[in-house]
This record gives C-alpha cells, sequence and structure tokens, in this order.
C-alpha cells in the first residue's frame, strides 16, 4: 500500500512540476523544445541532486516512465495552453503543489537509507525546491527561494511536521502524507495571500554616492 500511494505521490509531483516548468517556459515565449526542456529540468532537478548526494543511481535514467509522463504533460500544456488565461496563477498553484509533493518523497527517501532525520528535512528541501531554482535560473529569474516569498521555510516546516507525526502519533501512515503535503500547499498559499515574508538584507549601495 505504501510502495503504491509512493508512486502515485511521484507521478502527481512530476506532472505538477511538468505543468510548472511548462508555464513558466510559455511566459518567457520559448519553442516547443525549450519548454519541453525547462519541464523536465524543472521535474527532475531536485531528485537528481537529491540521488547524487545519497549517491544513489539517478532515478529519471532508469526509469522511462518518468520521461513519458513528462514528455505527456509538456505537449497537453503547449496544446492546451489557449484554455489558460492566467499564467500566473496556473504555474503557482502547479509549483506549489510540486513542492509539497516532491518534500515528502525526498524526506521518505533519506528515511529509506537510515539518513538522521533532520538531514532527511533538508533533502526534502532540496528535492522539492532545486528543480525550480534551476527552471529559474534558464529562464533568468531571480529563484523564489532567494527571495523574500516563503518557500523553502515551507519545505522545512512539512518536512519536519512529517517526520514528528511519523514518530510520535498513531495516525495512518497515508494520512500522514496527504495531510504533509497539503500543509506545505497550504503555508505556500496562506503566504502568498497574505503577503508573509521573510525579512530580506538590505546592502550599502555605493553607485548611490557617486
Amino acid at each position: 500500500m505504501h510502495e503504491q500511494l509512493n508512486f502515485i505521490i511521484e507521478v502527481l509531483g512530476t506532472i505538477a512540476f511538468s505543468m510548472s516548468g511548462s508555464f513558466a517556459a510559455m511566459q518567457k515565449r520559448l519553442d516547443p523544445f525549450g519548454v519541453l526542456i525547462i519541464a523536465f529540468v524543472t521535474s527532475v532537478g531536485g531528485g537528481t541532486v537529491r540521488d547524487l548526494l545519497l549517491d544513489l543511481p539517478v532515478f529519471w535514467m532508469h526509469d522511462l516512465l518518468t520521461c513519458a509522463v513528462i514528455i505527456i504533460t509538456s505537449i497537453f500544456t503547449m496544446v492546451f495552453k489557449s484554455l489558460e488565461k492566467n499564467f500566473r496563477v496556473t504555474l503557482f498553484i502547479f509549483d506549489s503543489f510540486g513542492l509539497g509533493l516532491f518534500t515528502i518523497i525526498g524526506v521518505q527517501k533519506g528515511l529509506n537509507v537510515n539518513i538522521h532525520p533532520l538531514i532527511c528535512i533538508g533533502l526534502g528541501t532540496i528535492t522539492g525546491c532545486f528543480g525550480g531554482i534551476i527552471r529559474d535560473i534558464l529562464l533568468n529569474r531571480i529563484p523564489l527561494i532567494f527571495r523574500k516569498e516563503i518557500y523553502a521555510t515551507a519545505c522545512i516546516v512539512g518536512g519536519a511536521a512529517f517526520l514528528l507525526m511519523t514518530k510520535y502519533t498513531n495516525m495512518s501512515y497515508t494520512f500522514i502524507q496527504i495531510f504533509t503535503i497539503l500543509l506545505i500547499v497550504g503555508i505556500r498559499t496562506l503566504a502568498v495571500k497574505y503577503h508573509w515574508q521573510i525579512p530580506k538584507f538590505y546592502g550599502h549601495d555605493q553607485n548611490s554616492e557617486m
């Protein structure tokens, strides 16, 4: 049962980040090949970094299903792009769900190889965030994780909640997975709606004196 749910979560996360990457690329008016590349790196970027850190085979290089899901999702998004007029809202929705889904996958991957729980939270954050970082860098944007928006913090809170609930409650594993995924999505949504922000540093601009 757990393996089936993990498989569903991974497929849904791949779909969510594929759409997120596709919409972001279309915002920048990339051609279809560019859209596919951005969708691909958004979907597999975080998991690739995670697997390299864990010294494991990179997951998508041995799983044609992941590649097929990304390609089909990207094509679907491009074909039906005319149905979606507000790319910004759609990008946010799919990016938030991808963040939640992949964060929990990363935490579980760490637990499976007996990594310390605190490191597992870091792995979850990497899995959830790094695909978006690569996407934004390729699109010449400042990655969300480096801006004042609540992004990585949501992963950390969700990952910590997952570990605490797994260890200290008798709730079903399925419920804990779903709850923590929705917790991450909820934090991101509320942060944007109510303008929750992490304070940022302001440097001294030497040019202002010239």
